[in-house]
């Protein structure tokens, strides 16, 4: 069961309490793994995902059979600046058409049989921006946080979080910025498609924002710099290790708020690997400071939790592998 989040406090003593995978499995999949009707290693990284997913279950035959898919939407305060190549009413007619079934996020999640949900975070208030003062107050920042927290079906056994929101790129790069340090420029992309002279405003605009706020804690760069729905992505990656629910990361927004919670425990994300990289200037860099090595790169770069959607995909033929495929003695195969 999730405990409840009245404080920030109690978030980071989640967090910090939440319990591991289960070493048990995690042998038990290591040892089945080295008897199946295969060459040792042959099946890659399928072979990982496998041990790692069922260490989280706490089973050496794992399945996925209840997959979540939620997608959080947000409006940046920053947008005035003149950050994106659409405008910020985008976000509302495209948490419309989540909800009518007409997104690729959509078409993706019923793929993989996943339910899907939408939260649309006060759309109608976006949060300041964030080169004049905070982004949110503390209290914006938990209300947020609670949305994903509570937005977890604690009966699901993988979750995939997306975004939606017009200017959330740049929240992402300031955000890395703030956390990882270098030059603005490594952490600034195209986002929705801005051209040269956009892409230097938006540059510039991540600049001031972290001279402004400096490098702070993960909880008050997420305040400062994010957005609700980035905060809600942070907090729904949170419960889902508390609940012991493995996580697919999505691309370059996704994985800044994971990043967030990376900097408040070393183990934050142990329950996570990476669906996908994206084509999105600092993605590939933030995987690396992160740890995790991409399931997919396709190039992608709508956000929406489509990659990591993708990639429950490539989770599932893992399991299939690791959890159906014969023993050597169930097949009556010479293993040398």
């Amino acid at each position: 069961m999730l405990p409840d989040l009245t404080t920030l406090s109690d978030f980071r003593n989640a967090l910090a309490q939440a319990p591991g995978a289960d070493a048990d499995a995690r042998a038990a999949c290591e040892d089945r793994n080295g008897q199946l009707t295969k060459p040792p290693g042959a099946l890659g990284q399928l072979e990982e995902i496998a041990i790692w997913y069922g260490s989280w279950r706490g089973t050496a035959r794992p399945e996925v059979r209840a997959p979540q898919v939620i997608v959080f939407a947000g409006n940046h305060g920053v947008t005035a600046r003149g950050v994106s190549a659409f405008p910020a009413e985008v976000t509302v007619q495209m948490v419309a058409n989540f909800k009518a079934g007409g997104a690729a996020i959509n078409q993706l999640a019923q793929l993989a049989d996943a339910r899907m949900d939408v939260h649309a975070l006060e759309l109608d208030r976006p949060t300041a921006d964030f080169t004049q003062g905070p982004a949110m107050s503390e209290e914006d920042l938990l209300a947020a946080l609670r949305t994903g927290w509570n937005a977890v079906d604690p009966a699901s056994d993988v979750l995939v979080v997306g975004e939606m929101g017009i200017g959330n790129t740049t929240s992402a790069a300031a955000i890395c910025h703030a956390l990882y340090g270098g030059e603005p420029g490594d952490w600034t992309g195209r986002g929705t498609g801005v051209d040269d002279e956009g892409l230097a405003l938006k540059t510039a605009v991540v600049a001031e924002a972290v001279a402004l706020h400096g490098s702070r804690d993960g909880l008050e760069v997420l305040r400062c710099l994010g957005g609700r729905e980035i905060a809600a992505m942070a907090g729904a990656i949170a419960a889902a290790r508390v609940l012991r629910i493995p996580v697919i990361l999505d691309g370059f927004i996704c994985c800044a708020a994971a990043a967030s919670l990376a900097r408040l425990h070393d183990q934050a994300l142990d329950h996570a690997v990476a669906g996908h990289q994206s084509a999105e200037g600092g993605h590939q860099a933030l995987l690396a400071r992160l740890g995790k090595a991409p399931l997919l790169s396709l190039g992608l770069r709508l956000g929406e939790g489509s990659g990591a959607a993708l990639a429950i995909q490539v989770l599932k033929g893992a399991l299939a592998c690791h959890s159906g495929m014969a023993t050597f003695a169930e097949a009556g195969v010479s293993d040398g």
